[in-house]
């Protein structure tokens, strides 16, 4: 069954001190957010790749993108002001193929972790398709509690891709709107609405967020050693 998957990159980046999104910045020549579009559209079931931005990125964005993508398609969507809304808006543009059982899974990415590999993408999905849901998670260390003692239980922190079944997600986002939930990301929300098994998939220590300028010189350091 076919995949759909959105690709967040409606956020400001200020706190990375450039002129522009953060997502259109140069990684090894190529925009940061062109590397996850990349491997969103080299799975093996994708039907519909939904990127959202802001209505202000629109064209910055479109000319960015025009010159990776071939003949391959991509739907721009206007984001919200917040993640969760971005993610709302894409999600009611893939609700006719999914009602209609066009796409089975829905993964949800941030453009700002240009370098979540292949086989991550892969394994979220084939999890969620089994499980009903899948989200990348790394071991945290030194973490301490509000006490400032040292947490010595196993702690992990979340990345993206997520995947969850189709008709779950969409369900979810359809039930937070009249709530006014907002969750800090897709698996909050499907969690919190729907009766999901939502497995913890190894994350990637390369799969870093580009958050601050030196992340910039990071990424393009780590992107040597990912395999594309």
């Amino acid at each position: 069954m076919p995949t759909a998957v959105v690709v967040l990159a409606a956020g400001s980046g200020s706190r990375v001190g450039a002129e522009v999104n953060k997502v259109l910045l140069p990684l090894r020549g190529v925009p940061v957010l062109v590397w996850s579009l990349r491997e969103a559209l080299a799975l093996d079931d994708v039907r519909r790749v939904v990127l959202v931005v802001r209505p202000e990125d629109r064209e910055a964005v479109a000319d960015a993108v025009a010159p990776h993508l071939g003949e391959r398609e991509v739907l721009v969507v206007d984001g919200g002001a917040t993640r969760h809304a971005s993610e709302r808006a894409a999600l009611r543009v893939l609700e006719a193929d999914v009602a209609a059982g066009d796409v089975d899974v829905v993964v949800v990415h941030d453009a700002a972790r240009p370098l979540a590999p292949a086989d991550l993408w892969r394994a979220v999905v084939a999890r969620a398709r089994e499980l009903g849901g899948a989200i990348p998670v790394v071991p945290v260390t030194h973490l301490l509690h509000a006490d400032l003692t040292p947490v010595v239980e196993a702690a992990g922190a979340v990345q993206t891709p997520q995947a969850f079944r189709a008709a779950d997600v969409v369900a979810a986002y359809r039930a937070a709107e009249p709530d006014g939930f907002e969750g800090t990301d897709t698996a909050a929300c499907v969690t919190r609405y729907r009766d999901v098994e939502v497995a913890a998939v190894a994350g990637s220590a390369t799969n870093l967020k580009v958050t601050f300028p030196e992340d910039v010189a990071l990424a393009g350091e780590l992107a040597v050693t990912v395999a594309r």
